[in-house]
């Protein structure tokens, strides 16, 4: 693989605390291959100051203030794009129906640099979004108006050895036809007792109240466990955890129905190593935490395409 020596380049799009350059780097190094980030990017200064602590470089601020022609010619585009702004989307055709959308960002750096694969992430209910127009309006820039060959799924972070139950929608495309398969789920997922760190910080714990009010409300089947409360108030509890959420109540998810997750418990739920270094205050950390693209999920899917993309290295 890599026959020729020149570093697979890849750019790293709304880049968050680095997931998906995360995923990448794992899988290169268990192949042996060269790989280089050439651009990185986030608006986000807590999220560039995280990045910036693991990688060794800033990435540049607002994408949409960037000259798509000033990005540096790379094989791989990786994007975990916001879902916000879809609401705002037209009913005029092509790039119009996505202009003034962070998808259209994406977009124009395609149609720029033509990169041979893509890999975007975004949150499940875009699939169904507007009754799948959105989606459909995606997919029409992606195929018909850029000619990528482009393959979708929903996949749960569950299904690739993370214990959270957190669906995310996955989009692949390759530079000119050919067949792809989505990974296939693993069997397991990690224990708990893999995450859970064994003597939390008092400060995590919750007061007697509301950890009474709990147990009076519920039984747990299995300990370890995180006890989820949904909006109505109802509590259950899993061997692993809800999906976390950059803004949910600080009480949303406990281990054992008495403590907060640490900030270092929701970084190894969502698969980031413990080598990853925490650079901002706790509060931010946990909003990262929430934000961030499962790992797994990402290095699972580029596992997958990597042979196809290395297979093309002959045809740029």
């Amino acid at each position: 693989m890599n026959q020729r020596g020149k570093p697979i380049q890849f750019i790293d799009l709304f880049s968050g605390i680095g997931g998906f350059r995360f995923a990448a780097e794992r899988v290169f190094s268990r192949y042996g291959l060269s790989s280089r980030c050439v651009f990185s990017s986030d608006i986000d200064p807590y999220a560039r100051k995280a990045y910036h602590a693991n990688f060794g470089e800033y990435p540049s601020d607002d994408i949409t203030q960037v000259n798509e022609n000033d990005i540096p010619d790379h094989d791989i585009l990786f994007a975990g794009f916001p879902c916000q702004p879809f609401s705002i989307i037209g009913a005029g055709k092509g790039f119009d129906d996505t202009r003034g959308t962070l998808f259209f960002d994406i977009a124009r750096i395609l149609a720029a640099k033509k990169p041979r694969a893509f890999i975007l992430e975004n949150v499940k209910r875009l699939i169904g979004h507007d009754k799948g127009k959105t989606l459909k309006k995606i997919l029409h820039v992606l195929r018909d108006e850029l000619g990528y060959a482009v393959y979708y799924k929903s996949l749960n972070a569950l299904d690739y050895g993370l214990p959270q139950k957190r669906e995310r929608l996955i989009i692949v495309g390759f530079h000119k036809p050919m067949e792809y398969n989505f990974p296939p789920k693993r069997e397991k997922f990690a224990s708990l007792n893999a995450i859970l760190e064994k003597n939390a910080d008092e400060k995590y714990y919750v007061s007697e109240k509301i950890r009474q009010k709990r147990k009076a409300s519920h039984a747990p089947s299995v300990s370890p466990s995180i006890w989820h409360e949904n909006k109505s108030g109802h509590i259950s509890s899993y061997p692993y955890s809800c999906a976390l959420r950059a803004h949910a109540s600080y009480n949303y998810l406990l281990v054992d129905g008495e403590r907060r997750l640490t900030p270092r418990e929701m970084l190894r739920l969502q698969g980031f190593p413990d080598t990853f270094k925490i650079a901002v205050s706790e509060s931010q950390t946990r909003k990262q935490a929430g934000n961030a693209v499962p790992v797994n999920i990402v290095e699972a899917v580029f596992e997958s395409l990597l042979p196809i993309i290395v297979g093309d290295e002959g045809n740029p």
